[in-house]
C-alpha cells in the first residue's frame, strides 16, 4: 500500500513561489505512488478558486496550473477549509473541479493517519 502524504498550504498568491511548490510536491509525491492528499487553508484557499491559479507560478518557472492539471486528472483530492473560504466569500460552487470544501476536523484525521505531512 502507498504512503500517505498530506500536503498543507497556508499560502496563495500572497507567496506565489511557496505555493507553486506545494502543488509541485503533491505532484512528485503522487508519481513516486504516495497517497496524497492537498488541504488549502487561510490565503491558500484562494487557490482553489475558478480563475486564480492561472496567475501563480514560481521564480524557478514552474507554473502552479499545470501542476494542478496533473492533481485533477489524476483525482487527487485537493480540500479546502471550510471556515477559511466562507471568510474570503469562496462559496462551494466558486471551486475548481475536484476542490471541495472540508473541516478542521478532518485536516486533522488526514494529518494522523499520513505517514508524512508537509506544511508550507
Amino acid at each position: 500500500m502507498a504512503e500517505k502524504v498530506v500536503i498543507a498550504l497556508s499560502c496563495g498568491t500572497n507567496d506565489t513561489n511557496r505555493a507553486t511548490r506545494a502543488i509541485h510536491l503533491a505532484t512528485i509525491a503522487h508519481k513516486e505512488g504516495k497517497d496524497t492528499t492537498v488541504f488549502l487553508l487561510d490565503e491558500g484557499v484562494y487557490l482553489a478558486k475558478e480563475g486564480i491559479i492561472t496567475h501563480v507560478r514560481a521564480a524557478t518557472g514552474d507554473v502552479a496550473d499545470d501542476l494542478l492539471a496533473y492533481l485533477q486528472a489524476h483525482e487527487v483530492p485537493v480540500l479546502v477549509c471550510t471556515p477559511c473560504a466562507n471568510a474570503r466569500q469562496i462559496k462551494e460552487e466558486d471551486l475548481i473541479e475536484g476542490a471541495r470544501m472540508a473541516t478542521a476536523a478532518e485536516f486533522i484525521h488526514l494529518s494522523c493517519a499520513a505517514d508524512a505531512v508537509i506544511s508550507l
